[in-house]
């Protein structure tokens, strides 16, 4: 033992003679000493915090905020936000080969603009206190407190998903309007509807002191506040801009204009009805409730469901054919319905309103046929037709189970009755009235609005330029640039084109495409 000792002591000595030991040793201490440093450091400054919070004092504002809600609303904004290439896959292959850049830029700039003026003053307008009408504090957020309201979720956080509702109203104006409208007017209406149409006229339902909210309407998640003042605005944009050269509608003998690729179109349309599953359980800002999650999934997916399948077998029933395009309008138009009553019908409740979305999906768009509207996507029958279908079933099927949402669950203290659950005609006619005035102000500002644009010239292409086709007359680009494009004759008063010609570099041969 007195061996090891000894052997043990003479190394100890031989290391504190030797430099570069000394400096390892000073270094490796150096650092643990640093270390242990700082973690008292951080130690000293948070228990005297936690003691603070515990004897009773002020609370610290952050202790509000519920993490679980906050990242619950952050995954649905940003499934919201997904929503966003599900539109444009949409339009550009339900819409003709030449516009699909055209399309692209649209939806991407429109998102430039809804954000900054979002932030600037919109979120203002639409979700702070000031008047009946519109907001009239918080300005660029400025001055608010740290989570909005008793949602338990921070400011910031509300705002990128009420970010994503306001894009989504952008751009269902745009679907009508494909085609023709020039990028400039584009970007000049734009500006009117993110900037002032939607978050104003969102407030009366949405405000924390909206005339329309305190009268009892009720909209979940935005069939009146999102799609029906969008679709509204879609159908001012359609009236202002005229039909589509070459367009010739059913009662003149003609038909609409083929899409372009059925098979963007439908794959867009399914990623909007995935992005559905962020737009209404997300509504819920509670990953709490969850019950009331289950039950607005269910109810979405119900709805999608059947008015999909009618819109199917109306197709045949009409044309004995399995028509793609109206069955994809028509679960879109299930998911639009659905949207302002999710939380508080039942499962038997969203099957019947996807049912009665598919028919306002197929009426509307004969009705736009009759008028000689033309929408080249369908957006005002999915959205503002559906959109009040659904505002208007939630006064028929709300069951009397459920009241607003909190951030832990329902409140059933005060519950919402339909009229085929005993609960009389005033939740309707509240729904009524709310769907009406939004829809009529709405569609009387959006007019006023696309008018004053196409009075600057700059709402619609010249006839040349439309002739070129937007994506190489506005963007100098073709978004298939391997492929030689060709007009299908068939009604079209297009002027002559050449043949299709082999083009270097394309695949194989040169494929010819709806032009």
């Amino acid at each position: 033992m007195s061996e090891i000792l000894r052997e043990a002591r003479r190394r100890f000595m031989r290391n504190l003679r030797n430099p570069v030991m000394r400096h390892n040793v000073a270094v490796l201490m150096g650092g643990k000493l640093l270390g242990l440093g700082i973690v008292l450091g951080l130690m000293w400054t948070i228990l005297p915090v936690s003691a603070h919070a515990q004897s009773g004092g002020p609370a610290d504002p952050t202790a509000q905020i519920n993490a679980i809600n906050t990242v619950w609303t952050l995954v649905a904004a940003f499934l919201v936000f997904g929503m966003q290439v599900g539109f444009v896959m949409l339009e550009a292959g339900f819409a003709r080969a030449r516009e699909s850049v055209n399309i692209l830029v649209e939806g991407i700039a429109d998102t430039f603009i809804c954000g900054i003026l979002f932030w600037a003053f919109g979120f203002a307008f639409m979700f702070e206190p000031g008047t009946p009408f519109i907001g009239t504090t918080g300005f660029f957020l400025q001055g608010l407190d740290p989570t909005y309201g008793s949602t338990g979720v921070p400011l910031l956080a509300f705002w990128v998903f009420q970010f994503a509702f306001a894009d989504t109203c952008s751009t269902i104006t745009s679907g009508a309007m494909v085609g023709r409208c020039g990028f400039i007017g584009d970007l000049l209406y734009s500006v009117g509807v993110t900037g002032f149409i939607y978050p104003i006229i969102g407030h009366w339902s949405w405000g924390p002191d909206g005339w329309l909210a305190a009268q009892g309407f009720r909209d979940f998640a935005g069939s009146t506040v999102v799609h029906t003042i969008g679709g509204a605005i879609a159908l001012a944009g359609a009236i202002a801009l005229g039909p589509r050269l070459g367009r010739v509608f059913k009662r003149d003998g003609g038909e609409p204009m083929p899409p372009h690729d059925l098979v963007i179109g439908a794959v867009g349309g399914l990623i909007l009805w995935f992005g559905w599953y962020g737009f209404n359980p997300g509504s819920t800002l509670s990953a709490l409730d969850t019950q009331g999650i289950g039950r607005v999934a269910f109810n979405t997916t119900m709805a999608a469901c059947s008015g999909g399948l009618v819109a199917l077998f109306w197709s045949y029933f009409r044309t004995k054919k399995w028509d793609l395009g109206l069955t994809v309008n028509g679960f879109l138009g299930g998911l639009v319905a659905i949207t302002a009553p999710c939380y508080w019908v039942s499962p038997t409740g969203a099957f019947f309103i996807g049912v009665g979305s598919a028919f306002a999906v197929i009426w509307g768009l004969d009705w736009l046929e009759h008028w000689r509207i033309d929408d080249p996507i369908g957006a005002v029958p999915v959205h503002m037709m559906a959109g009040v279908w659904g505002t208007l079933s939630l006064g028929l099927w709300a069951t009397g189970e459920y009241g607003l949402p909190t951030p832990t669950g329902a409140d059933t203290s005060t519950v919402i009755t339909g009229l085929f659950y005993g609960g009389g005609f005033g939740q309707l006619i509240t729904q009524t009235v709310g769907s009406a005035s939004t829809l009529v102000a709405t569609l009387g500002v959006a007019l006023a609005l696309m008018y004053a644009v196409k009075a600057t010239g700059t709402l619609r292409v010249s006839r040349e330029g439309e002739l070129e086709g937007l994506d190489m007359h506005e963007h100098g680009a073709s978004a298939y640039p391997e492929f030689t494009l060709v007009a299908l004759h068939g009604g079209t008063h297009h002027d002559p084109v050449p043949a299709p010609t082999f083009v270097p570099g394309a695949v194989a041969n040169s494929i010819t495409m709806n032009e």
